[in-house]
């Protein structure tokens, strides 16, 4: 069997899909789902671009995560504890809000949504954490590669199967079935192991204080202030351009079915591909020169949206539309699926063992500020610039992070590598 066979064919990859597959679904429902439904039920664009601010608890999770660091619940441990209480009340929040019309309860529409976005979002503090300690050095790479992937895929349920199904099916049932695939999720962590870890905080105050004193000795203000910033830039073009993509669609004269059918399915094997090849890769790369490699094939992907933009909205759908759409979704999921990978590594070689969940919340909040906050705007700015200035908005708005990476990875620098530990 080949090394790399072997290396994917273990018990601690399977749990890394479980994981991926829960941490994904609920964010992929807020992104992709909800705007569909909001948009089908004749919710303006502005309306549902200010709908981004209720993924807040993604930027600001760090600030509860110490909790998760401090307290277990009794008889489950600090991490199986913390996934199967938020993976249950996920699915109980998922299944009630499509019981609710936009048209006359958007307020309660908004408040139960920012509740699902807090849930998911303290799901991911106990996920990561437990994925980061299961993990041995050398399997960060490709553990996370793995989550990634499973990550990508369970955006398949809201954003394809859910949307396939509302076009038969009532969006209240819509809303029950999609929630229920937080059940798999719910069994691993009923079935798995608490990991062994040492040199837990013994307090509240140490668990909040100990990870941020931690982190700014290791790499000094100045370096710890790049690091962030790098973490803050990295992925804001594109995760801008893909903010209002099913709107997108929808306005460019794709049906539901096409989005479900076409635009995800082309999507996914080219993001699982995507972050498979560059688990792999980084470890003959190391995670300095895939960082740079994927960030080039990212930035790229999305002139594809600023091309099918410029085409204006279709009169009709036929072949050449859907193929068109196909190639355009396949080109950005293959550059989100290589540099989400080399991303994933980068910040968790970046975290001290012995504060897992709170500097993994705080990078990972970063990250998500620009898909909290920044995409906000996205409604506005294309009501202002319409869909091709956008596009090339989001191509300019990735090229910081790029050169972010002189000083956090630069390519001839020494690679600290985390698979040879």
């Amino acid at each position: 069997m080949p090394n790399w066979l072997a290396a994917l064919l273990t018990r601690k990859m399977l749990v890394c899909i479980f994981t991926g597959f829960s941490s994904g679904l609920p964010l992929y429902l807020l992104l992709n789902l909800l705007p569909a439904w909001l948009r089908s039920e004749g919710v303006d664009l502005k309306t549902i671009g200010f709908f981004a601010l209720i993924q807040f608890p993604y930027t600001w999770k760090f600030l509860w995560a110490p909790l998760l660091d401090r307290y277990a619940l009794p008889g489950f441990g600090r991490r199986r504890g913390w996934m199967l209480l938020t993976q249950l009340a996920l699915l109980l929040v998922i299944g009630s809000l499509g019981g609710l019309d936009p048209r006359n309860n958007i307020w309660p529409i908004l408040w139960l949504a920012a509740l699902l976005a807090f849930l998911s979002a303290t799901q991911d503090i106990a996920v990561d954490a437990f994925r980061r300690e299961i993990l041995q050095d050398a399997e960060l790479g490709l553990g996370n590669a793995v989550h990634v992937n499973a990550y990508r895929i369970a955006g398949l349920v809201p954003g394809s199967l859910s949307l396939i199904l509302a076009d038969r099916l009532p969006w209240s049932e819509v809303f029950w079935i999609t929630g229920a695939f937080m059940l798999p999720g719910m069994l691993m962590a009923w079935w798995i192991k608490e990991p062994a870890v040492g040199g837990q905080p013994k307090t509240l105050r140490d668990a909040v204080s100990e990870p941020f004193r931690e982190f700014w000795q290791r790499q000094g203000w100045q370096g710890a202030a790049t690091v962030l910033g790098f973490i803050f830039l990295y992925k804001l073009g594109d995760s801008l351009c893909t903010a209002l993509a099913t709107p997108f669609y929808l306005d460019m004269g794709f049906t539901k079915t096409d989005i479900g059918l076409i635009a995800k399915h082309a999507g996914l094997w080219p993001a699982v591909v995507g972050a498979l090849l560059g688990g792999l890769w980084m470890v003959r790369l190391g995670i300095n020169r895939a960082l740079w490699l994927f960030g080039v094939v990212q930035l790229v992907s999305i002139f594809g949206f600023a091309w099918l933009a410029a085409q204006g909205q279709f009169a009709a759908i036929g072949g050449e539309e859907r193929l068109a759409l196909a190639l355009v979704i396949g080109l950005e999921a293959l550059g989100v699926g290589l540099g989400t990978a080399a991303f994933v590594a980068f910040i968790a070689r970046s975290t001290h063992p012995a504060y897992t969940a709170t500097q993994m919340a705080l990078f990972t909040s970063l990250a998500a500020v620009p898909r909290t906050f920044v995409n906000a705007s996205a409604g506005w700015l294309v009501e202002q610039l319409g869909w091709l200035n956008f596009f090339w908005l989001c191509a300019v708005l990735a090229v910081p992070g790029m050169l972010l990476l002189v000083k956090v990875a630069p390519w001839h620098g020494e690679d600290k590598a985390v698979f040879q530990s």
